[in-house]
């Protein structure tokens, strides 16, 4: 039972944080699942993907009623993320068959540097989008360009399950002008779409733990709703910067090797 409140207190943090921050929910989760509830990296990465498709898709249904939803960059981010995810996925099935568990510490060297690239990225986002103001507009990149950035990116997410939030969010940011309802439920739709399909290879793949994903649902739900509501009343800038700190002091420690 104590172990079942862990999961469910670990669900309802994520959910907090992504409601409050915007944070994308592997970036967040992974850290937790990996080196507080000494889950194997290989399943954590099945199981966050799963979890980010479920938790994502009642956001993604109200952006969907509210018309903030770009189909057309949807499409094009899909047409490229989705056999990205699936390479990815299968390279990392690849690896198990001939590494076995040693694919466990090959996922936490990679996982490591995504904590501290994440951060980085996220600091530096005002600068490169100045610099690059004059690819704002979606219709300025060329369609091709998308998808590669949906390839590279869904390669990304089928190895991690890290950056259908977080990664393609800063993408958005940087290259598309739109409002921040359109960027958001833009990028709602599509983690859904990327991150049900990644868990489903990894479903066939048996790295999805349903006695770890249902109680973390369990969690973020209504930690998502007290995200949103703590969001009018706390500097959400400041709780980002302190989650992007964390994230990075993580992946430093990984690293380093600190953190096993």
């Amino acid at each position: 039972m104590s172990l079942l409140l862990v999961k469910i207190s670990a669900g309802m943090l994520v959910g907090t944080l992504v409601g409050l921050t915007g944070m994308g929910g592997g970036a967040a989760l992974l850290p937790i699942l990996i080196f507080v509830l000494g889950v194997p990296p290989i399943v954590a990465v099945g199981s966050a993907a799963a979890f980010n498709a479920l938790t994502k898709i009642g956001a993604g249904f109200i952006h969907w009623r509210h018309r903030s939803v770009d189909w057309r960059l949807v499409s094009l981010l899909a047409l490229g993320s989705v056999p990205g995810s699936f390479c990815g996925v299968m390279v990392l099935a690849h690896l198990r068959y001939l590494y076995g568990n040693g694919v466990n510490d090959f996922l936490r060297t990679v996982i490591g540097v995504l904590l501290i690239c994440i951060p980085l990225l996220y600091v530096a986002q005002r600068f490169l989008a100045k610099g690059l103001s004059h690819l704002s507009q979606p219709q300025r990149l060329p369609y091709v360009a998308i998808s590669l950035i949906g390839l590279a990116g869904g390669f990304l997410v089928g190895m991690t399950s890290v950056g259908s939030g977080s990664i393609f969010m800063l993408f958005l940011m940087m290259f598309v002008r739109g409002s921040p309802a359109i960027l958001v439920g833009t990028n709602i739709v599509h983690a859904i779409v990327l991150t049900g399909f990644t868990s489903l290879l990894h479903l066939r793949l048996g790295t999805v733990d349903s006695t770890l994903v249902f109680p973390l649902l369990g969690g973020s739900l209504p930690g998502s709703v007290l995200g949103a509501q703590l969001c009018q009343r706390l500097p959400s800038h400041w709780i980002r910067g302190t989650l992007y700190i964390v994230l990075f002091v993580t992946g430093v420690g990984v690293l380093l090797g600190i953190l096993k």
